[in-house]
């Protein structure tokens, strides 16, 4: 998820950049989704299983020993159902779940995912997110999976055994708190920016970038990664409007 952010967040310094490091992880070819698989998809959904089994056996009990171990254990049960419900959704708003022709055109578009496009990177995200909705709920999940990150790895030193006095599991607290504020810093400003970004000259960079690399051969045509001639009117047509909508609040 950290390294998720990082890329996201890399749009701050420009949609060349943000392109630039979504290029790196699509160098990867046809062993990208069996990476996915393998490091991201199969341990998310052994862990949602996992914690559904976990939490089916524990009752909260805020109301009887209403302290605040209680209330992180309940907030972060409540989060994991946030994130995975946040994760699974994402992952279909952005990427339509599965690469198939057919299910991207018939299935996943018309429900309003698979909005992402790979050789468009920053265009394509903040096409996606210019809902004030999708804002919202992507902020909620993007909080939702930092506290499930720091408040399990605060609680999982301690079933471990890792920090076992108090001491140590207020350090440790500490610790975890400030390094989940800072992810959570990460997470929103790469929201913002992508909010923020100028769609039209992103389209144009993202356009020099591609073809700068087609012509050095490092990667090879790609249609499927990029917007369609419809798909780069209502990029441009969006932006155009904006642009008018701005100069005629700004005439005398």
């Amino acid at each position: 998820m950290v390294v998720h952010l990082l890329t996201n967040a890399s749009v701050l310094a420009g949609p060349e950049v943000f392109q630039k490091n979504v290029y790196t992880i699509h160098s990867l070819g046809p062993l990208l989704p069996l990476v996915e698989w393998v490091f991201i998809f199969i341990p998310i959904l052994f862990h949602a299983i996992v914690g559904v089994v976990i939490a089916a056996g524990g009752l909260p009990n805020t109301a009887n020993y209403p302290y605040s171990g209680n209330v992180r254990y309940s907030l972060q049960r409540i989060t994991g159902i946030v994130a995975f419900v946040f994760i699974a959704w994402h992952v279909f708003h952005m990427h339509g779940w599965f690469h198939g022709k057919w299910w991207l055109e018939h299935l996943a578009a018309p429900l309003g995912g698979a909005q992402f496009r790979p050789y468009n990177a920053a265009s394509s995200a903040a096409l996606a997110l210019q809902s004030g909705l999708a804002v919202t709920l992507y902020a909620i999940g993007v909080t939702a999976c930092v506290y499930h990150l720091a408040n399990g790895i605060w609680t999982m030193g301690i079933t471990w055994g890792i920090w076992t006095s108090p001491q140590a599991q207020r350090r440790a607290g500490w610790l975890c708190g400030v390094a989940g504020i800072a992810i959570l810093a990460l997470g929103l400003s790469a929201l913002v920016g992508m909010t923020r970004v100028d769609r039209r000259q992103a389209l144009e960079k993202e356009d020099q970038m591609y073809e700068g690399r087609i012509q050095l051969l490092d990667v090879p045509e790609s249609p499927q990664k990029r917007y369609s001639p419809a798909e780069r009117q209502k990029v441009t047509a969006g932006e155009s409007q904006k642009s008018t909508t701005g100069a005629t609040e700004n005439m005398p």
